[in-house]
């Protein structure tokens, strides 16, 4: 079934649906709220806080955009909501990066020197990814790693494309400008 059968079927009554519609988007939904909040257990608040919310208010989706981009524009406001609330910034931790987005950054080599050239460069892409500035990184993590089009990132954080571009632009030229410093030319 596809999101408008679930969801129909969810306004219908069966709650069941939604939990299928969660089973599909939690580990994007996780992926986008974990370089927010930090930490694993702060994302896994917030991704329930999500679903939680998205269950609550799904009459109100208006079905003008797809069914993920309205949840995750729920999963940013929550995340953005629970760090406000703790009051303190985002870690930058590399466990969670080197978990959750090593695969992104690694290729696979026979030879053992290239590979361990691909591991520290990853290492450091992963480390200068989380010292971006949330503004910074999170449309380039949406972009880069979830795929997402100018059109969604900006429906996503409720800011114009022009305003996605230029984020995405300069999360580049600072991503680039730190692995540089860092000794890596990407």
């Amino acid at each position: 079934m596809n999101d408008e059968e679930l969801i129909e079927i969810t306004l219908a009554g069966d709650k069941e649906a939604f939990g299928r519609l969660a089973l599909k988007y939690k580990d994007r939904v996780y992926n986008l709220v974990l370089p927010i909040v930090g930490n694993k257990e702060d994302a896994l608040d917030v991704v329930q806080d999500t679903f939680m919310q998205a269950l609550a208010h799904l009459e109100n989706f208006r079905r003008t955009s797809r069914f993920y981009t309205w949840l995750y524009r729920i999963a940013y406001n929550t995340a953005v909501g629970a760090l406000r609330k703790r009051k303190r910034k985002p870690r930058a931790s590399l466990e969670y990066l080197s978990e959750e987005y090593g695969d992104c950054f690694e290729a696979k080599g026979d030879a053992p020197d290239d590979e361990a050239k691909r591991r520290d460069d990853a290492a450091i892409l992963r480390r200068e990814l989380a010292k971006l500035s949330e503004e910074y990184r999170t449309p380039l993590i949406l972009r880069e790693v979830e795929g997402a089009n100018y059109e969604q990132i900006a429906e996503i954080l409720n800011v114009p494309v022009g305003t996605v571009r230029s984020r995405l632009h300069r999360a580049r030229i600072a991503l680039r400008e730190r692995l540089e410093r860092a000794g890596l030319r990407m």
